[in-house]
């Protein structure tokens, strides 16, 4: 098994991937994901806020492949203020709780930042 990039960060801001219909946009995240899981590359930390906040709770398509990342060392990194904006913080299925501390800490620390 494979270990986290110590230096890589994903930003997820949309409900999806990608500027695209919503179907799509979940497709597309969804087959990311899995081959990030599938094939672990696996990135150090995965920050979720805005409407990326979505990936992360009840109903999500892609609850089971992030659980997997997680169980593989990826931290999951999710927006207290945007999951309280959209009435979630109770219905999250996977990752811990944070803030934008949290987010801007990853960031800086990473020498390499993917936006999704």
């Amino acid at each position: 098994m494979s270990v986290p990039d110590s230096e890589t960060v994903l930003l997820v801001t949309r409900n999806g991937m990608g500027e695209a219909e919503p179907a799509l946009q979940l497709k597309l995240i969804t087959t990311y994901f899995k081959l990030l899981d599938d094939n672990n590359l696996l990135p150090a930390i995965i920050c979720f806020y805005t409407n990326g906040v979505h990936l992360v709770v009840d109903g999500s398509p892609v609850i089971d492949t992030l659980k997997s990342l997680e169980t593989k060392g990826v931290r999951l990194v999710l927006c207290s203020t945007c999951l309280g904006y959209f009435n979630l913080t109770d219905k999250v299925q996977v990752g811990i709780v944070g803030g934008m501390t949290d987010i801007i800490e990853a960031q800086r620390l990473a020498s390499k930042v993917i936006s999704l």
